[in-house]
């Protein structure tokens, strides 16, 4: 499917994009070698390739799983507004 200024000029709207009759034609030869691009990397073959998630085979080092803060509970639910079995109570929104 070629591009044509129509297609730059619709998708410009739909983003909400201010673009002029010169930057549209620009566009339009710009979009197409992109998809001239993405249609050569379809044509490649990747039969037997696995998917990968992240290019190098490296762990993320982890901090230990400590606690580091003190129980303030009670300290906090004394401010609230209502609380009932160390539940804060909260108005219902939905009937």
């Amino acid at each position: 499917m070629a591009l044509e200024d129509s297609h730059v000029r619709r998708a410009a709207h739909l983003a909400r994009i201010a673009v002029s009759d010169d930057q549209a034609s620009s566009f339009v030869e710009d979009l197409s070698r992109i998809l001239d691009m993405v249609d050569q990397l379809q044509g490649v073959n990747t039969d037997g390739v696995a998917p990968l998630a992240h290019p190098l085979d490296a762990t993320q080092r982890l901090r230990a799983d400590e606690v580091t803060e003190t129980n303030q509970r009670d300290t906090f639910q004394r401010c609230a507004p209502a609380v009932e079995n160390g539940l804060y109570l909260v108005p219902r929104v939905v009937e």
